[in-house]
């Protein structure tokens, strides 16, 4: 008897390793929460061509859009938490709550798997704005209280979120002009009839690469790749100010640990690809490295952060 016990604690000690190894052994959807086209949907395909290519079964992207995220969200959290559901997870995740109620629990509904990339936030205006800096911008702003109008991709997006966050700690007051996305947001801020935007920089790039807008900083450690011209934050007087959108993978809480930790090494070797790398460079996102653990505390982290944010600025869904 003792001996079948033993054999039967080794069985089952085993099986999360053996479904790891067979898995996957069917496609694999990825949800994505957004539109095709930005950032979040381009990383998201690069890496399930890549998966695809590597694991023999087909990582399938998936856009569910609608209600600002919250569709695709909640198709993946109430999917089978069995590896064949994955979700694109961004900065979206750490404002929505905020916003609204949302259909699911945002802090238990995931197993995060892994960072993928991030895009730093620039703020850009366009060429007839006479501020050369962003010293200047907080000064031509401080002179003109609430006349600057800036553009952002809808209330409590992440360019709306992220400048009110610049508004806040610059104290300084800009009128608001929300559009149905950033795409919209960055056209009409070339046109000159909006004036300012404080958008991903992978959102911006083309725009400021071309002239049509200037950029005077953006959010990241150091001077990003497609921008050389373009200083940090920290090197424009403002340190403090750190933002962008960030972009992983996760599947629906209770996923088993061994099929995450296997997806999460298999991001990483994607992660590794050279072609990958100057894609995302190209497109102003870097890869960021972070397994689950790191994943997760991160999204506690943005979550308490962009809470304050929403508050300070009385911040309202539409």
């Amino acid at each position: 008897m003792a001996r079948w016990i033993v054999l039967a604690m080794l069985v089952a000690l085993a099986g999360p390793a053996v479904a790891a190894d067979d898995y996957p052994s069917k496609p694999v959807r990825i949800i994505i929460p957004y539109a095709p086209g930005g950032i979040n949907d381009v990383a998201a395909r690069v890496v399930a061509t890549h998966l695809s290519n590597k694991l023999g079964k087909q990582f399938i992207p998936d856009n569910r859009t609608g209600a600002g995220g919250i569709v695709g969200f909640e198709t993946a959290a109430n999917a089978a938490p069995d590896g064949y559901t994955l979700v694109v997870l961004s900065i979206s995740n750490a404002v929505l709550p905020w916003l609204q109620k949302l259909p699911f629990d945002s802090d238990k509904a995931w197993e995060p798997i892994a960072m993928f990339v991030t895009s730093p936030n620039m703020l850009a205006v366009h060429p007839d704005v006479p501020a050369k800096s962003v010293k200047e911008f907080i000064a031509l702003a401080k002179s003109k209280p609430g006349d600057i109008p800036y553009a952002s991709g809808g209330a409590g997006g992440s360019l709306h979120t992220g400048m009110e966050y610049f508004k806040m700690l610059a104290g300084v007051d800009l009128l608001h002009v929300p559009f149905r996305g950033a795409g919209p947001a960055a056209i009409d801020v070339v046109a000159g009839n909006t004036k300012a935007i404080m958008s991903t920089t992978s959102s911006v790039s083309t725009h400021v690469r071309s002239g049509k807008l200037r950029g005077l900083a953006v959010s990241a450690d150091k001077r990003v790749a497609a921008h050389p011209d373009v200083p940090t934050f920290t090197e424009a007087g403002m340190p403090e100010y750190v933002a962008g959108n960030w972009i992983g993978f996760a599947a629906p809480a209770g996923t088993p640990k061994a099929v995450i930790d296997k997806l999460h090494r298999e991001i990483a070797a994607v992660q590794d690809i050279t072609d990958v790398q100057t894609q995302m460079l190209n497109r102003g996102a870097q890869v960021e490295r972070m397994g689950p653990a790191e994943f997760r505390a991160h999204i506690v982290k943005e979550t308490e952060k962009w809470g304050r944010v929403v508050k300070a600025g009385n911040i309202k869904a539409e």
